[in-house]
């Protein structure tokens, strides 16, 4: 499955509504005016475009997501590495590390994640 572009604005609403879903939209509303403050009609209008591209669900006035979290951030992160660096994932990483040190936590929980690969 494809997963529709999210753009800045929809995923901080999402972030909301993965964090209270299923929710009620009147009550996604007011959550969306406290912390993005944003008026009502901003909350129906972003529920209806995503709706219309298959992130989200309305049934009865009860949104719900159609994608995870997970499933946004693995398509905007191959997004990011095909675009910027050729679809190289050596490259990401190596640009990455340039300009952030990764604590020996980190470097063991890659080398794990590397591992769990080669073992499949």
């Amino acid at each position: 499955m494809d997963i529709p572009k999210i753009f800045d604005s929809e995923y901080r609403f999402c972030q909301i509504l993965w964090a209270h879903e299923p929710i009620k939209s009147s009550e996604l509303a007011k959550l969306c005016a406290d912390q993005l403050q944003w008026k009502k009609s901003t909350t129906y209008t972003v529920i209806k475009r995503l709706t219309e591209r298959g992130v989200v669900k309305t049934e009865n006035a009860v949104v719900t997501s159609l994608v995870t979290k997970e499933q946004v951030q693995c398509a905007e992160s191959h997004e990011v590495v095909e675009k910027t660096f050729d679809g190289s994932l050596p490259k990401f990483i190596a640009a990455f590390t340039r300009k952030q040190s990764l604590s020996k936590e980190e470097i063991a929980e890659i080398r794990d994640m590397i591992d769990s690969y080669r073992e499949e």
